[in-house]
Parts: C-alpha cells; sequence; structure tokens
C-alpha cells in the first residue's frame, strides 16, 4: 500500500505572509496542530502549534507578526508513490509525526501517524514510530528538599 491511499489530500496551507494570529486560526478551524507554509502552492515550510507557543508567544512575538519568522524551512517530505512502511521509517527517523507529500514542491497531501495507524498492515510500524517520536515528560520535582 503506498502512501497516497492513506494521505489526506487538498490540504489547506497558509503563506509566508500570513501573521501568527491567521495561522493559529486556521489550526483552530481545522483542529490540527501543523500548518503546512505554500508560497503559489510549492511547499516552503510548516508551522506547528508549538512553534507558536514556545518559538512565537514566549519570545514576545506579536500575534501580528508574519510566520515567515517561524517556518522550520527544512521540511522533510514525502512522496505520493513511496510505502506506507517507508513513511513510518521516514517519520520515526527523523522523530515527525506529519509528513507532508510534494509532487515537483507542489504540496498534494499529508499523512500523519495516525493516518498509517488505521492502516492494519501498517498499524505495528506507526505504534512503534510513536513510541520512537514520544518520549514521555519527566515532572520537575517542584517540592525538593
Amino acid at each position: 500500500m503506498n502512501v497516497a491511499e492513506v494521505m489526506t489530500a487538498d490540504v489547506d496551507y497558509c503563506s509566508p505572509e500570513s501573521t501568527f494570529k491567521e495561522v493559529a486560526l486556521k489550526m483552530k478551524e481545522l483542529d490540527v496542530g501543523v500548518i503546512p507554509i505554500c508560497d503559489n502552492e510549492n511547499l516552503v515550510g510548516i508551522v506547528t502549534d508549538r512553534d507558536l507557543v514556545i518559538e512565537g508567544l514566549a519570545n514576545d512575538l506579536s500575534a501580528e507578526s508574519t510566520i515567515s519568522v517561524l517556518v522550520t524551512n527544512d521540511v522533510v517530505k514525502g512522496s505520493k508513490e513511496m510505502s506506507v512502511e517507508e513513511a513510518v521509517k521516514v517519520m520515526s527517523q527523523h522523530q515527525i509525526r506529519r509528513l507532508p507529500i510534494v509532487e515537483e514542491d507542489k504540496l498534494v497531501g499529508i499523512v500523519s501517524l495516525g493516518d498509517l495507524a488505521v492502516n492494519n498492515q501498517s498499524s505495528d510500524e506507526a505504534g512503534q514510530a510513536l513510541k520512537d517520536i514520544s518520549n514521555p515528560a519527566k515532572p520537575k520535582n517542584l517540592h525538593a528538599d
């Protein structure tokens, strides 16, 4: 089975000129944690909800700042022809939960570990990838003597 069979097609995106607020509102509207950033449908980067909070809000950047200051430009990408197993391997190696799918730099879809996990053939691999990606947080001992 290849990625084209399980990916989400017609992915909504923002432009590099979009503001933090516009990107956050798009995430809320779509109920997603990542937004691809495209220039004329060509993928130029991605922004996660974590980027907005940790790199943006926590550094006092304005909601009206352009998202281009936060964009992760070195995006790991996949193709529609790659197998589901290849996608899981790439995601595990790069410690990512979502893989943009491109054709000649044009965004054509996105696949998540959730998409891969619902595929019975890859559920074990997706589960292992999620385990590899997810490092449990260790609580700080706030009451240390």
